[in-house]
């Protein structure tokens, strides 16, 4: 590996334990309704994927990495949820913000049933305009059917939070 490659690793590890201890620091933030603005990224194939793709369904984005005990503490969760509320209109999209080789070595154990996207260090800067103002992993978005964010969780997102914010949006 090259010695430029290493320096970003490193910088992603501490960044990553900032953020992390950040997040449990910090409140659920409540917001006022915004509109999720448009933006692209790749999935684990290299193929581009735009977030309206999913216009019209109630959208949980996670933004996650390999390297985060608690985000991959809440998977099995999101993945059960997928599964029970697909019909309803519910669609999680997973944004890893690690390099494309971590995430396809993590998919290749995990079954995951919804689009994991690649963010990579970009995907820190995206969360962040998203309204991750304190930097935390993970962290996860609730936007509506009609494209506007009503929900931010910076740190763990549990099943029960996860029900109370969307219960009222279901179909």
């Amino acid at each position: 590996m090259k010695p430029t490659g290493l320096i970003i690793i490193a910088a992603v590890l501490a960044l990553g334990g900032g953020i992390l201890a950040r997040g449990f620091l910090s409140p659920v933030e409540q917001i006022s309704p915004t509109t999720l603005p448009d933006f692209n990224l790749p999935d684990v194939s290299g193929n581009q994927h735009n977030i309206s793709e999913w216009q019209g369904k109630i959208r949980v984005i996670n933004f996650w990495a390999t390297w985060c005990p608690p985000c991959l503490k809440e998977i099995p969760e999101f993945i059960a949820l997928q599964e029970q509320y697909a019909a309803y209109g519910v669609q999680f999209i997973g944004i890893a913000i690690d390099d494309q080789d971590s995430v396809e070595e993590y998919l290749a154990s995990a079954k995951i049933n919804y689009p994991i996207l690649i963010g990579g260090v970009s995907g820190i800067a995206l969360a962040h305009q998203l309204g991750n103002g304190a930097d935390a992993v993970p962290f996860t978005l609730v936007v509506n059917q009609q494209g506007q964010i009503i929900h931010q969780q910076p740190g763990e997102f549990t099943r029960e939070k996860i029900m109370e914010v969307i219960k009222p949006l279901l179909k």
